[in-house]
């Protein structure tokens, strides 16, 4: 079996991360295992093994001839059988079908605002479709979407899987006091709800004055990221929020925070709070997209309602006060991570599936 994972950047992302994750898990069960960056490389790149074999296109613009010959010789010259296209990456995966048909596509489905699907509508998808072999879908709620608008009948739900760090940098040091930190891994995109976050951190920096908040993730630096800045300056937080940016592996922080939160008002099966159990921490997060799937109850993990700030304080104070709490929720989560959401479990299913596809 010869699959190549394609996607548009490898700029820090969920899709993103999971090309990666897909390819290097990949790399050790099947013939070959290569990954091609469309339109830019990024942060991601780093954690590339090197069994995958790599190219890059710089793809520029819808249709560039160039880069589609470029792809179709590399997919040529590997005999490769299987494009599994990522994401809006499907139409360059179509285009190399129509000029070489002997190459099978596989879509996955990375989509976040699961919540929204009923407008959810692109006749280029719908009709490329037709050319798929199979679909993965992240969520159930996608797969679903998938088999009643696309035009391919082989539609799989595979959650999203981690893949346990071989070496962690240790020289990246946090701002704020040891066993005080929260952390929150995500984009600066509206969806991801920091603006309650930071109404939060207000609220509990007037009770633990001590505590801070990290924040990891890529600034697009646009509006919504300039009312971020500007909020913490106002309520003067800042000596208590914490922004980042980007980060190659933002694992490396984990380990000096105690409690993990994700606020987003939409999500599909969110691969960050995979990373937070994977570290044993204790995860308070929105009840939006399939995160009930990965914290099921009590035991493993804080479930909230979507952008009520009052339940988001009261929650983050009642783990700040309760240390076993914690340390007993972030335990729970990792097994129930590794038993449900382990490399070992996901990809022998999607080998399974892939091998008895048409």
């Amino acid at each position: 079996m010869r699959v190549v994972q394609i996607i548009d950047s490898l700029e820090t992302g969920g899709a993103e991360k999971m090309a990666v994750n897909y390819a290097n898990a990949l790399a050790d069960k099947i013939e070959f295992s290569a990954l091609v960056a469309t339109r830019s490389e990024g942060l991601l790149l780093e954690q590339l093994s090197n069994k995958v074999s790599y190219l890059f296109l710089n793809k520029k613009g819808k249709i560039d001839s160039k880069a589609i010959l470029k792809l179709r010789k590399f997919i040529k010259s590997n005999n490769i059988g299987v494009i599994q296209a990522h994401s809006s990456s499907f139409f360059i995966a179509v285009l190399i079908k129509i000029i070489y048909p002997k190459v099978r596509i596989i879509w996955h489905d990375h989509y976040g605002i699961s919540q929204n699907l009923k407008s959810r509508k692109s006749l280029v998808l719908k009709f490329s479709s037709v050319l798929f072999s199979g679909i993965i879908s992240v969520n159930n709620a996608l797969k679903i979407w998938a088999k009643d608008y696309l035009k391919c009948s082989d539609v799989i739900y595979l959650p999203n899987f981690i893949i346990e760090p071989t070496m962690l940098v240790n020289d990246f040091q946090l701002h704020g006091e040891d066993e005080k930190r929260i952390v929150c891994v995500a984009n600066l995109r509206p969806q991801k709800n920091h603006e309650l976050l930071i109404a939060a951190a207000a609220e509990i920096h007037k009770k633990f004055p001590d505590w801070t908040f990290h924040l990891i993730g890529k600034d697009f630096n646009d509006t919504y990221s300039e009312k971020l800045y500007a909020k913490v300056k106002d309520l003067k937080l800042s000596k208590t929020v914490f922004f980042y940016g980007a980060i190659n592996n933002p694992q490396v922080v984990f380990r000096q925070c105690e409690i993990a939160v994700l606020p987003s008002l939409s999500e599909g099966l969110p691969l960050v709070i995979l990373e937070y159990g994977l570290f044993s921490l204790p995860v308070i997060a929105t009840n939006v997209g399939e995160i009930l799937k990965i914290i099921p109850s009590s035991d493993q993990g804080i479930i909230i309602e979507s952008n009520n700030l009052n339940e988001f304080v009261f929650s983050i104070s009642k783990l700040i006060a309760e240390k076993d709490c914690r340390e007993n929720m972030g335990k729970n989560l990792y097994s129930h991570v590794e038993k449900k959401f382990s490399e070992k479990t996901i990809l022998n299913e999607y080998i399974n599936w892939l091998k008895a596809l048409n």
